[in-house]
């Protein structure tokens, strides 16, 4: 039986998409996703890219083997420690001022970073999500960690979207574990065709809401 998809309000999608600031930032990728993960064994690499394709397929969008500007425009890093990071060749030259910023991570004790990129029309065109796999973050199921991140790469999220809540559900019935259903509904909402690949304007969330409303449609190719 599929579970009722529950509703949310006009105000909980803009806490999803609203910065600690106060501004509302949205932005859902503007080309086809090409992932690349490193740091991890075949099986996780494939479990990881599993997640980014369920993820995208819900959404409606493509996937790609490469990107013809960046090659990879997804990259996942998994490391024991941040210092890793700075031995990366040329990753100094994707993400500015690397040194500082793995000086900042360290110290506040940080287990995971997302930096995304942008095109001229505001839409995603690259991410880097940075996985430091020690503590409670090295003992989840690789399933889960997976698909948790690709649906923090769906969207630009605002920065508490998920600070009370996982994205992530666990059904009772069986143990598996899901994306919730509303979240899906949001991700699917924001990739309608018909919606701006950016958004500044907390009417945006309006629309969304009434997306959500609407009889479920199938995916644009």
């Amino acid at each position: 039986m599929t579970p009722q998809l529950p509703n949310l309000t006009p105000e909980q999608i803009e806490t999803l998409f609203t910065r600690n600031d106060g501004s509302y930032a949205f932005a859902r990728w503007g080309r086809p996703v090409a992932p690349i993960v490193f740091g991890v064994q075949d099986e996780t690499l494939r479990t990881i890219k599993g997640a980014v394709e369920a993820v995208m397929t819900l959404a409606g969008h493509q996937m790609a083997e490469t990107d013809p500007e960046l090659g990879s425009n997804l990259m996942f890093f998994f490391f024991r420690d941040w210092e890793e990071l700075l031995a990366v060749p040329d990753l100094d030259r994707m993400i500015p001022d690397l040194a500082p910023l793995v000086g900042r991570l360290k110290a506040g004790g940080a287990s995971q970073y997302r930096a995304f990129r942008f095109d001229e029309q505001g839409g995603i065109k690259a991410a880097f999500v940075f996985l430091q796999m020690q503590g409670a973050m090295a003992e989840l199921p690789a399933e889960t960690l997976a698909l948790t991140q690709a649906v923090q790469v769906a969207l630009l999220w605002g920065d508490r979207a998920f600070a009370e809540a996982s994205p992530l559900a666990v059904l009772p019935e069986t143990g598996a574990t899901i994306l919730r259903p509303e979240i899906a509904g949001v991700i699917a909402a924001a990739y309608d065709r018909m919606m701006p690949v950016a958004a500044a304007d907390k009417s945006h969330a309006l629309r969304l809401f009434a997306r959500l409303q609407a009889p479920a449609e199938p995916p644009q190719s």
